[in-house]
């Protein structure tokens, strides 16, 4: 018998991996994967400073500290990879490794800080069994509103995804779905952040949408199938965690999404076109 409160913490990871699976597909296919990478590590300056300025542990305060940061990270490599003469790939390096490198000396002060129990320290890798009920419906409902979305606007980001152009000839409103595109890869990020960490999330986007395209080419196929993958990673990652003592929950999840990209690759791999 599954305790209830693994059995929350499982509905709660599995949602988020429900949801992560099909806009991980849409950044995939809109070529805005590393995108989540960039939000991810750069989210965890903003982390710090909400603790710092809350003064506890809420959670809603340290997403939105989190997502703020993160979205100044992501400003930050459009405004190099369009300014200067550093390649894309190389401002990504960049801002990864500044935003990050000062997110973990802050997590270093502050867990040391005298009286601190913020556990901050759990963001880097996940831990989703100290998540309580009242963050896991914030986090679930996040979640849901961004499954939502895709759902209602899967006409619009289907062409926006295979054909920019033509949707723009159409009189689409291309930049704003770009932008709504963004938004929900961001909060998608910070949403994981507490169940996978900040190194990890990101793999949590990618790799079930990789995964359910080696099943699928139709794009209604691929987000279904993404979001089932997603959903069973999510799950299964958090309750393999939960069952080995001192086992980082994003690391298993990502483990866990690889298990099931692999296999997929040996089934379907060799074949598919």
């Amino acid at each position: 018998m599954i305790p209830y409160n693994t059995m929350v913490v499982l509905g709660g990871v599995a949602l988020l991996g429900a949801a992560a699976g099909p806009i991980g597909a849409l950044a995939v296919l809109r070529r805005r994967a590393l995108v989540g990478d960039a939000l991810a590590h750069a989210s965890l300056p903003g982390l710090c400073v909400a603790f710092w300025l809350v003064g506890e542990r809420f959670l809603p305060a340290l997403l939105l500290g989190a997502l703020v940061s993160g979205l100044l990270g992501v400003g930050v490599l459009a405004w190099l990879a369009k300014a200067t003469r550093i390649k894309e790939d190389a401002a990504l390096g960049v801002v990864l490794s500044v935003f990050f490198g000062l997110g973990v000396v802050l997590v270093g002060i502050l867990q040391k800080r005298p009286g601190n129990k913020a556990g901050l320290d759990t963001f880097l890798f996940g831990k989703a069994a100290g998540l309580q009920w009242l963050d896991l419906l914030f986090l679930a409902g996040l979640a849901l509103v961004g499954l939502t979305l895709v759902v209602a606007l899967f006409k619009e980001f289907q062409t926006l995804g295979f054909d920019r152009d033509f949707a723009a000839a159409q009189g689409w409103p291309v930049a704003r779905l770009d932008l709504l595109l963004l938004a929900l890869i961001a909060v998608l990020v910070v949403v994981g952040l507490p169940a996978v960490g900040v190194v990890l999330v990101a793999a949590l986007l990618i790799t079930p949408a990789a995964t359910a395209r080696l099943w699928t080419q139709r794009l209604h196929r691929l987000l279904l199938l993404s979001a089932i993958v997603g959903a069973l990673t999510g799950a299964g990652g958090a309750w393999l965690s939960s069952m080995i003592p001192h086992a980082p929950t994003g690391a298993v999840i990502v483990l866990v999404g690889a298990a099931f990209f692999l296999l997929s690759a040996a089934l379907r791999g060799a074949s598919w076109r």
